[in-house]
């Protein structure tokens, strides 16, 4: 494999994990939103750890596509609100 997907696959898997650390659930846990909040994190959480196992694998591909489907699941949530997230910086498009 290139350079270049080694690169982007290692800023994709930490641009998620900063982005899962940083995106904090905006609506009451107990209302329909806060469990699709939930819901969405869990999934971005998931795709992260997957990622981690296709790169385990050597299979950069798939990590990479893992990784970029589980941000894509919290920068979705920031923007429709059912996430807290900072609005400077590089983890979300707010």
């Amino acid at each position: 494999m290139g350079t270049d997907i080694v690169e982007k696959t290692d800023r994709y898997e930490r641009l998620l994990s900063e982005a899962l650390d940083a995106a904090e659930i905006a609506p009451a846990t107990d209302t329909p939103m806060g469990e699709a909040a939930a819901d969405c994190r869990e999934m971005a959480k998931s795709y992260l750890e997957d990622g981690r196992h296709f790169r385990e694998n050597d299979d950069l591909v798939n990590a990479l596509a893992s990784f970029s489907y589980g941000h894509a699941w919290l920068d979705a949530g920031a923007r429709i609100g059912l996430f807290d997230v900072p609005r400077d910086g590089h983890l979300f498009t707010m």
